[in-house]
């Protein structure tokens, strides 16, 4: 038996190419619509703001900023137990209460009567949709082996930069058609009100359609199911036998930290650009002295994320290929957080948007390549609960980035503070992951157990 060579992957059976095609087919469309709809009901607030929200509600930048980030404070206080809760009750009826939950008050934003109900009803969203991101992480890491997890995840994400491709330009039509008094309701309530309907339904089909794990897996036939349980059992096995980290010492390793400080540099340009996008190109009215409807706001906003959702397959993909995970995180970490400040400061809309397009690119490859990592180290309950809590703090952001960039806003009069910003903490993401890459590990193996263990930063690679 000859081990396949460093850094790639073995080849594939014919029986794991089966198994794991009706694995993807079965799971992953399914998966991508719920975090479509999910991404689309957290940041549609950005589209709100500046089409009617903020005039209505008498917000400023700092105050629209805060709106949008409060969705994260409850999101936060919950992400570890729901995790947890997830791990032991099962994803299908976990998922199906957060996906219900969450479409029930994404709904209700439309009724807000004034600010301080725009930030109860934002909270509570958050409390109600938390875990499920992680959750979403780690059910992968119960179907796909870590060989073949950056891929998977990253259809996943996918979600991300399709909610905004397609999301955006579907807001702009939504606000529109309320703006014209059709609905009974002003544009950017109609939004908040059609946009929470779908996790609703989705939430009732999450409950019928998901298998918890592969043994429950009567889609696949005996000799698949048989296969994928051996190797995920297996895999778990190795890992849990290699690091041995119960969960209350999983939670205070100083790995899981910093790995939660390189997602909340990747997320931070994420929702900086999720939120103030629509913004800044209308902010190009003043800046370039050009005039651009709503809809064309919206069409412009969906082109970055279109190029991004590219970049995430091929970057992935080709980081499952070498088995190399830490320059495929820091690099594009590195260009986006020079790009982003940059932007700002060119001198035409076209040249501003293609290196916001470039960050964009950078931050959508960052996300799926980042979320391997964890998982070469933990599993079980170590692993819900250490999923949770990096995604726990580097969903920080998604509090921390609108709230600092709209006060910067107030303060200067422009967005170019808030974007250096930006850049500055996704440079620093990407100096921290590759420090974790050089970071000496214990060489008493009598200590081992008590010490920090080596990462190997390459996914695990089994006799061929």
């Amino acid at each position: 038996m000859s081990a396949a060579p460093a850094g790639t992957s073995p080849p594939q059976t014919d029986l794991e190419r089966r198994t794991m095609r009706k694995v993807t087919t079965r799971l992953v469309p399914f998966l991508i619509a719920l975090y479509f709809v999910n991404y689309l009901d957290r940041t549609n607030v950005g589209f709100a703001g500046p089409n009617g929200m903020n005039k209505e509600l008498g917000l400023s930048a700092t105050m629209f900023g805060l709106a949008s980030g409060l969705f994260f404070a409850g999101y936060l206080l919950l992400e570890v137990p729901s995790n947890l809760a997830l791990h032991k009750v099962g994803a299908r009826r976990w998922l199906a209460r957060i996906i219900f939950t969450w479409g029930v008050l994404a709904s209700l934003m439309a009724f807000v009567p004034n600010a301080t109900w725009l930030l109860v009803v934002r909270f509570l969203l958050g409390v109600a949709e938390a875990g499920f991101f992680p959750g979403i992480i780690l059910y992968l890491t119960y179907w796909f082996p870590k060989r073949l997890r950056a891929r998977a995840t990253a259809l996943f994400l996918l979600a991300v930069p399709l909610s905004t491709v397609v999301g955006a330009p579907f807001s702009a039509w939504l606000i529109g058609l309320g703006d014209t008094h059709a609905a009974g309701l002003a544009g950017w309530r109609f939004m908040f009100f059609v946009e929470g309907l779908p996790a609703v339904l989705l939430g009732i089909i999450c409950w019928f359609y998901l298998t918890d794990r592969p043994e429950q897996a009567r889609w696949l036939a005996p000799e698949e199911r048989d296969w994928l349980v051996a190797e995920m059992d297996a895999e778990h096995g190795r890992t849990a036998a290699r690091y041995h980290y119960p969960l209350r010492r999983a939670l205070v390793q100083p790995r899981i930290w910093a790995l939660a400080f390189v997602y909340f540099g990747a997320a931070y340009g994420l929702y900086a650009l999720s939120f103030f996008l629509p913004t800044i190109i209308a902010g190009f009215s003043e800046t370039f002295d050009t005039t651009f409807t709503l809809m064309q706001i919206g069409l412009i906003t969906a082109v970055p994320f279109a190029f991004g959702a590219v970049a995430m397959v091929l970057w992935s993909h080709h980081g499952d290929r070498t088995g190399e995970r830490v320059w495929h995180v820091a690099i594009p970490l590195f260009i986006g957080g020079v790009t982003i400040p940059g932007a700002l400061y060119l001198d035409s809309p076209f040249t501003t948007m293609a290196a916001i397009t470039l960050c964009c690119m950078c931050i959508c490859s960052a996300l799926p390549t980042f979320w391997p990592l964890p998982t070469t180290f933990l599993s079980g309950a170590a692993a819900a609960g250490g999923i949770a809590l990096i995604n726990t703090i580097g969903n920080a952001s998604g509090f921390v980035a609108p709230y600092i960039t709209g006060w910067l806003k107030d303060l200067t009069g422009t967005q170019n503070a808030g974007m250096w910003v930006v850049g500055v903490v996704m440079v620093l993401a990407g100096f921290t992951v590759v420090a974790l890459k050089a970071a000496p590990a214990p060489d008493d193996d009598s200590v081992a157990e008590h010490a920090e263990p080596e990462i190997d930063w390459h996914d695990e690679v089994r006799p061929a």
